[in-house]
């Protein structure tokens, strides 16, 4: 009798996060914030996390910064405490709040910042990658809301971090800031950035996310990427151009809503297969008929109103 090799996988070679909840909790008095979450943050990935409000996500991303320490379970950057100088040196972030000194322009606040990194952009390079090069010699504390957002980017990119951590990075963006700030995003990712993404616009998360965390009452209810957690809903959008009235097809076992978008229909069921069936043998002049799968928004809103309908 021969005995069988068997191939061990090589642990040594799966590279480490390079942040990482480890069953952290955190409590505000007699609120449970976050409950013995474990999250990896790896080079190269937009992670998105997200919640509703009061979720849990701008703790989790507080704890991971060092904003915060943990009542139990551990936080890390790069193997060591989040708070240490040297962790601190290799991120970016840019959260809801910035206190900066207002009297200063945008390049006397870029090269200030820049003083503090070992390996920072120049700021030529960062105030193109943020796309703030007309705002270099404006005073901060006199830029619209949209400017200072995006003033505050180019703040966090300075260091050239090895994790972005982004808290609504979109909010009070126009169309075109929010464009360089996704491009921008996606050349950090590809060049090995790893960046943390809270947002309250799905669409952005759907658009820029490798992998998706979902955040309720402080735990963990959905992770994996984007494509996975759509999987997890059975709901389908079919989109046609039918003669058959609304009121007929809400009726049809399966139909949730019935929306007319010009001269088009759009269904939302959860049993997509035999309503396409319904409306084949129903009329034989349907046309321009496409079957989608639920969006994140979609996927998003049913997770979390199962948690919420469970808790309740």
């Amino acid at each position: 009798m021969h005995a069988v090799a068997t191939m061990k996988p090589d642990v040594s070679r799966v590279p480490a996060p390079l942040a990482s909840l480890v069953g952290a909790s955190k409590r505000y008095g007699k609120v449970l914030a976050l409950d013995n979450v474990d999250l990896q943050v790896r080079a190269g990935e937009v992670l998105a996390v997200l919640g509703p409000n009061g979720a849990g996500k701008t703790t989790a991303i507080s704890l991971l910064l060092g904003l915060l320490q943990t009542d139990g379970g551990s936080a890390e950057l790069f193997g060591i405490a989040p708070k240490k100088l040297p962790a601190r040196r290799r991120i970016g972030a840019m959260l809801q709040t910035a206190a900066v000194p207002e009297a200063l322009t945008v390049g006397e606040l870029i090269a200030l910042f820049r003083s503090y990194y070992p390996n920072p952009y120049s700021v030529a390079k960062c105030a193109a990658l943020a796309g703030v090069e007309e705002i270099l010699g404006h005073r901060y504390g006199k830029l619209s809301g949209g400017q200072q957002r995006r003033a505050q980017f180019a703040l966090a990119l300075i260091g050239n971090p090895e994790i972005l951590f982004l808290d609504e990075p979109t909010t009070g963006l126009d169309i075109q800031a929010r464009e360089i700030l996704w491009k921008t995003i996606r050349k950090l990712v590809a060049e090995g950035c790893a960046v943390v993404l809270t947002t309250h616009y799905l669409e952005e998360a759907e658009a820029l996310a490798d992998r998706v965390c979902v955040l309720a009452r402080g735990r963990i209810v959905a992770e994996g990427s984007v494509a996975a957690i759509r999987a997890r809903v059975s709901q389908r959008r079919i989109r046609c151009i039918s003669s058959i009235p609304s009121k007929t097809i809400l009726c049809w076992p399966h139909v949730r809503s019935v929306v007319h978008d010009g001269e088009h229909i759009e269904i939302v069921t959860d049993a997509a297969e035999s309503v396409v069936r319904r409306l084949l043998d129903a009329d034989a002049t349907l046309s321009e008929l496409e079957v989608r799968r639920a969006g994140l928004a979609e996927a998003f809103v049913e997770i979390t109103k199962d948690i919420a309908a469970a808790a309740a």
